[in-house]
């Protein structure tokens, strides 16, 4: 089974984990793309790759990670999509969640489980958690404004409805919050208020709900937020500024699709639905359920949530902070019975609270924010088709909007593909390997190493703890940057060095600067691993090494566990995952001449691209 896998493979690589932690289990909490339509380079840039390095990292550094996520499946705009393309919400939710999880597996996400929203055991975790809060006293009926289409008779949900801000007066706040401010909102709040759908003016009409109740979580939820210090300046401001007006939130809505509200006289209710965002962070959990049930060992979820010591990183874009800095951590310590009204937690007994949440700023593209319906978009399939996942990895990787918002252009992409990977890396591995399969035809045992060879080692050795620590601090653009530059050196000293001169007058020491080579370049495919997985198998194989550098996420076709329809997910045995350590390589390892790991890109793409771009924003 899979858990017992997971626990063998710990156990040996633990033994040889270099890092400023202790072993511990680490739970990546992915954000959930939304199955309205195929995910764009704005999408993974936040969510996919910074938390798949991540996660690579942590299992070479020894840790026990589970990695979790599923596309998000309910709420209005499923709704909306669903009847423009004259199809059911689950007909939809079904063809975008097989192309999602197509996606991310061909960006190389290393999931243990990625799901969905729609699954029972999904409903079964979301309606259990709803009844504690309730039980918990942490959600009240209440009756409030709605706001209605008068041309569909539909609910509006909150994000769906924008107008003029009262506290700051920015023209286009949403319903639930202000992005120019941060503070909570109500629609009723908006001056001139309008559907983000068909831009009307929206009616509003008394109704029932259920809200949380944040104010009685305040105290709790403030007492948490400063203890984490260690966060990024910016979702740390953001967050604790979200205290200042903590008003109840309303967690369930006038909709027939999504999960049911499980109380009587409710549930029977086929237009009374639970909030999407209220299911959506609660998958989290039942992701690493549902995970648990499919290992064999239906508990095991329990080491990573109820464990004192485990720790939990959720990686999003800036523009879902509120959801996990502050309703997330609500719903938990509601459960918990952390608040002002007390309590017990129910049947999963205490769960934490994050660690952190890692959230990325935004990413635009030529200058323009990412937008699908004005064909303002990169999605990722078509970035695959044409490119190597790799590239896209790294450009995000060493570009992306880590603690601003960054900008891609193809003619930085293609700069960038060519510059860095192709002419530094591609090119160290490439000539590092064509010289030892012409001159030796193995891996070179070495001689005496002089005082070039031993700085280069050194180098190479001592990046571990440096890429390691740039990594476990969130900070992977300048831990990509840190490779990159130790892959320089071995460039440097190959080019000084000069192995092709040697061969006649001194071929002891032409193998001895090959060896040194050779070791260089396996370090550097090591510490490169996270970012580039692809391209270090690749790698691995041209130097000859067994086993694998870094194991890939596979796609299964999969039962609903309680008997619901089937579905795709993403996850993965990583139980070979190496260790975070130089490994020393092995004289008289046959190498072959090599092909190139990385395409060069024509600058015509540029244009190309550009083209294409233009001619789906006419469309």
């Amino acid at each position: 089974m899979l858990a017992g896998r997971r626990r063998d493979n710990q156990e040996g690589r633990r033994r040889n984990a270099r890092t400023i932690w202790r072993v511990s289990r680490i739970l990546t909490a992915v954000a959930w793309p939304y199955a309205n339509g195929p995910r764009h380079l704005g999408h993974v840039s936040g969510f996919g790759v910074p938390s798949d390095v991540f996660s690579r990292y942590m299992r070479m550094a020894g840790h026990d990670v589970l990695m979790v996520s599923g596309t998000d499946e309910h709420g209005t705009p499923i709704l909306v999509q669903a009847e423009r393309e004259g199809v059911s919400p689950r007909e939809l939710a079904d063809r975008y969640n097989r192309v999602i999880v197509e996606d991310l597996h061909s960006l190389g996400l290393s999931y243990d489980l990625f799901t969905r929203t729609t699954t029972r055991n999904h409903y079964a975790v979301v309606q259990e958690i709803f009844r504690t809060l309730h039980r918990n006293g942490y959600l009240v009926a209440r009756t409030t404004m709605g706001a209605v289409s008068p041309s569909t008779g539909r609910t509006l949900p909150d994000r769906y409805i924008e107008g003029t801000c009262p506290i700051c007066g920015y023209e286009a706040a949403r319903g639930d919050q202000c992005d120019n401010c941060g503070n909570q909102l109500d629609p009723t709040d908006l001056g001139a208020p309008r559907s983000r759908i068909n831009g009307e003016t929206p009616r509003f009409v008394e109704t029932e709900h259920f809200f949380l109740d944040l104010p009685a979580l305040a105290d709790a939820l403030g007492s948490w937020l400063q203890t984490r210090s260690d966060w990024r300046p910016n979702v740390l401001r953001f967050s604790l500024n979200l205290l200042e007006d903590l008003r109840p939130r309303a967690m369930t809505r006038d909709i027939d699709w999504g999960v049911p509200v499980p109380l009587p006289g409710w549930q029977e209710d086929p237009n009374k639905r639970l909030y999407v965002w209220f299911d959506a962070v609660i998958g989290y959990l039942s992701a690493s359920v549902e995970w648990a049930r499919r290992s064999g060992d239906p508990d095991a979820w329990r080491a990573w949530w109820c464990d004192p010591d485990a720790r939990s990183y959720y990686f999003m874009g800036k523009d879902n902070i509120t959801f996990h800095s502050q309703i997330w951590p609500a719903e938990l310590l509601g459960y918990d019975g952390r608040g002002a009204h007390g309590g017990t937690p129910g049947p999963y007994g205490q769960l934490q609270l994050p660690t952190e949440v890692v959230s990325s700023e935004f990413l635009t593209m030529e200058g323009r924010k990412f937008s699908s319906s004005r064909g303002v978009a990169i999605h990722v399939r078509d970035v695959l088709d044409r490119y190597d996942a790799d590239a896209l990895r790294y450009f995000i990787a060493v570009a992306g909007p880590e603690s601003q918002d960054t900008d891609f252009t193809w003619a930085e992409f293609v700069r960038r593909t060519n510059d860095e990977l192709v002419a530094g890396w591609g090119n160290l591995v490439n000539r590092t390997v064509s010289l030892v399969a012409k001159n030796v035809g193995s891996v070179p045992e070495p001689g005496t190493f002089i005082d070039a060879d031993a700085a280069l080692l050194d180098a190479t050795k001592t990046a571990f703890a440096t890429v390691g620590d740039l990594i476990e601090r969130h900070r992977q653009k300048a831990a990509v940057q840190e490779a990159m530059r130790v892959v320089g050196e071995a460039n440097t000293y190959l080019s000084h060095q000069a192995p092709w001169k040697l061969r006649a007058d001194d071929p002891e020491r032409m193998r001895t600067v090959l060896h040194v080579a050779v070791q260089a370049v396996d370090d550097c495919k090591t510490l490169l691993a996270p970012f580039l997985p692809h391209s270090a198998e690749e790698v691995h194989q041209l130097l000859g090494r067994r086993g694998a550098a870094a194991p890939g996420p596979r796609v299964e076709e999969v039962a609903d566990l309680d008997g619901g329809p089937a579905y795709p997910v993403i996850t993965g045995d990583y139980a070979a995952t190496p260790a975070w350590a130089s490994e020393p390589v092995v004289p008289g390892t046959p190498l072959a001449p090599p092909t190139p790991v990385f395409r060069k890109l024509d600058p015509s793409v540029v244009d190309e691209e550009l083209a294409r771009l233009e001619q789906r924003a006419a469309e």
